[in-house]
């Protein structure tokens, strides 16, 4: 597994100081960012995963802690939109280059509008999908945060 993607590539070259965590990704698993969590032997607040979806027919990104939902009203309502939908698989990965199970908002093809979960910021360093399936970069989340252009709201149900 080669530990150089489009997503490490982008937060080196914006500085940021992050390190990269490999761990057995389990295709079958009901949900991916619990499984990474419990790989790395972390806990699953402090490891966020990587959502995109459709806030008035227009696509954004949502960084969230793996063991919660995301409430699309929260999501709507953070990007100043009457609704919100989770786009469609295909659609995510055609949006971003990178598969399901390996999408980072760090790196994608066409960068979007994307909210952190501001419960996240309070953590010291959390794991963000690093580009590929079984790959996390663990860095500040104010410095993703910073790296993404992205605003902080509540966006858990």
């Amino acid at each position: 597994m080669s530990k150089t993607t489009r997503a490490t590539q982008m937060l080196s070259k914006a500085g940021v100081t992050f390190s990269v965590h490999a761990y057995d990704y389990d295709p079958n698993a009901e949900r991916v960012g619990l499984q990474a969590a419990e790989a790395l032997d972390e806990d699953p607040s402090r490891v966020l995963k990587t959502l995109m979806a459709e806030v008035d027919g227009k696509p954004v990104c949502c960084v969230v802690p793996s063991d919660r939902e995301v409430s699309m009203k929260k999501l709507a309502a953070a990007f100043g939109g009457k609704s919100a939908a989770m786009m469609k698989p295909a659609d995510a990965e055609r949006l971003t280059s990178y598969h399901v199970g390996g999408i980072s908002p760090f790196g994608q093809k066409k960068q979007v509008p994307t909210a952190i979960e501001e419960a996240a910021l309070a953590e010291v360093q959390v794991y963000i999908n690093g580009g590929q399936r079984g790959l996390q970069v663990r860095l500040a989340p104010r410095d993703a945060q910073t790296a993404l252009k992205a605003i902080a709201a509540p966006l858990i149900a």
